[in-house]
């Protein structure tokens, strides 16, 4: 197959949108080979035998894209940003039923950044972080997205500046000052 350029990936999910199954069929193994790619990221964070594989998240998250009316799925950025947010849900669900399952017992607070590290041990972590993903997103919808992108989907910082419009150092620094504000509401939550 060919090298598939971004701006294919946007024009392809504008065709879909359009109506056009053929670019649904052409779309499919791109998209399916970058949300593995993505699945793959955040699970080799996880525990050995998590229950949870690449391509059991992928699928879930599959699943659910496809189900979304295509004219919902925007351009490239758009797109991976929803598969960010939904593979994002589907790991948080994940871990409330785990910690529903365990009641709670013996987890222990870890930093933000390891809090994006998703293991059943940690599920309260899961859960405070996306808590908090929710009220920044109330707060500052577009560094939400961003950080969504940047964080869960796997964009390097250069490709959420890119998406957004911004230099990669306003970026950089919109990430971090996002990455403090998400510490912060963990740690009040977890007060």
């Amino acid at each position: 197959m060919p090298e598939i350029s971004r701006s294919d990936v946007t024009r392809l999910l504008a065709e879909w949108a359009g109506g056009s199954a053929s670019a649904l069929e052409m779309l499919i193994p791109i998209v399916y080979a970058e949300l593995r790619r993505m699945a793959g990221k955040h699970l080799r964070r996880e525990r050995p035998g998590h229950s949870l594989d690449s391509v059991a998240l992928v699928h879930e998250a599959y699943l659910r894209l496809v189900a979304q009316t295509p004219a919902n799925l925007g351009n490239r950025a758009h797109f991976y940003g929803i598969a960010a947010r939904l593979m994002r849900q589907i790991l948080t669900d994940h871990a409330r039923n785990d910690k529903a399952a365990k009641r709670g017992g013996g987890i222990e607070r870890v930093p933000f950044r390891e809090s994006l590290h998703y293991a059943p041990e940690h599920a309260r972590d899961v859960i405070a972080l996306d808590d908090a993903l929710t009220a920044l997103e109330a707060f500052d919808a577009r560094t939400g997205k961003m950080v969504e992108l940047h964080f869960f989907g796997g964009f390097t910082v250069e490709e959420t500046a890119e998406a957004f419009g911004l230099s990669r150092a306003a970026a950089g620094r919109q990430l971090k000052l996002a990455e403090a504000w998400l510490y912060r509401q963990i740690k009040r939550s977890s007060a």
